[in-house]
């Protein structure tokens, strides 16, 4: 229904639901220049601590390779792998943990913006994501003009920073020819390092406005109408009253069982109106007594009337009664505190029971 809702009516701010629910969908909002920034990071570190190292190890393999040329020997096609064999082993141990560092980085960049999450709608074939009318539309759009822009500006930085820094170190590049051949490479790597270190300052500030901008962007996507509002809070309502009603249904059938458990009681304990407690204790069963249900108020009553009407005894005794609904739950043994109360209780029953007898005969 909310694709049919014109896009000028969409005045109000999404809500937590309509946010969440885009996010279950895989509409997140994503920023490209994070896993960008990231990337020259990661380079910015490899250049640094890795490639040093690992140049030194490659440096050694191609010495070893070229110094020797009388040692080639290329009579078949098993020679030819054989003498490149050590030389792309070298390589890749060059490359590979540049190349982990900087997978790693992409994806820990892409990862903070928006946990993983497997969305099957996003898998599944969409006739309209291969529809040249919204490619077009997507393309030459306000979004893909404003992406473009985007692009542009972010390489206009980029080649004026890097314009600046090569500037900068015109001195050292004139004078390259006339230093020690072996001191190059070192020179070379030092004007990397320089050159990304200023690329990843000037990228900063872009990829933080970005961040922010796909924030804003992705909020303003998924604005509401004030009708689309209005069926949301419905919705949370009844959804609200549906609960309140199941747990209504939940409550009653539990005091209908607990109810039905007091003819089993063989004491109450009331206080003397506000709060009951029937308790079972049968020697012959063992264990402790056993709290079968309780009720406050108008509930109390009724587990009151129902006693008395199986002549269950009934005993007035309000800081056990309190102390007895507060502590203990239903169907559980009372603890170890309330044995002395409850014991005089027993015994206050067994001789009122003995002085019936007495009477009757």
């Amino acid at each position: 229904m909310s694709d049919d809702v014109d896009p000028e009516d969409k005045t109000e701010e999404p809500t937590e639901k309509r946010l969440h629910d885009a996010v279950e969908r895989g509409e997140i909002a994503f920023s490209r220049e994070a896993p960008l920034f990231a990337s020259l990071s990661a380079t910015l570190v490899a250049l640094i601590f890795i490639i040093p190292s690992r140049a030194e190890e490659l440096l050694s393999a191609l010495v070893g390779l070229i110094g020797d040329p009388a040692g080639w020997r290329i009579r078949r096609g098993e020679d030819v792998l054989a003498l490149a064999g050590p030389l792309v082993n070298a390589g890749m141990h060059f490359l590979l943990p540049t190349v982990i560092l900087l997978t790693a980085a992409g994806v820990l960049a892409s990862a903070a913006q928006s946990p993983p999450r497997i969305v099957p709608d996003r898998i599944l074939p969409d006739a309209s994501r291969i529809s040249p009318r919204n490619g077009f539309r997507r393309v030459f759009g306000a979004r893909g003009w404003t992406e473009f822009l985007k692009s542009l500006i972010k390489l206009a930085a980029v080649i004026a920073v890097a314009m600046m820094m090569l500037l900068g170190q015109k001195v050292v590049l004139l004078t390259a020819m006339d230093v020690d051949p072996g001191l190059l490479p070192q020179r070379v790597l030092d004007l990397c390092v320089k050159t990304v270190a200023a690329v990843l300052v000037s990228t900063v500030a872009v990829a933080a406005a970005d961040l922010a901008w796909s924030r804003i962007l992705w909020r303003r996507d998924h604005r509401m109408s004030k009708q689309e509002v209005k069926e949301e809070l419905r919705q949370a309502e009844g959804d609200r009253m549906i609960k309140a009603r199941l747990r209504s249904l939940r409550l009653d059938r539990s005091r209908k069982r607990m109810l039905s458990a007091v003819p089993r009681a063989t004491m109450v304990v009331v206080n003397p109106t506000h709060y009951a407690v029937a308790m079972r204790y049968v020697r012959a069963e063992g264990g402790a007594p056993m709290v079968i249900a309780k009720g406050a108020d108008f509930i109390a009553l009724k587990i009151r009337s129902i006693a008395e009407d199986h002549d269950i005894p009934v005993i007035e005794d309000k800081p056990l009664a309190r102390s007895l609904y507060a502590a203990v739950d239903v169907d559980r043994p009372i603890p170890a505190e309330f044995y002395r109360a409850v014991a005089e209780i027993v015994h206050l029953i067994q001789q009122r029971k003995a002085q019936w007898a007495q009477r009757r005969h």
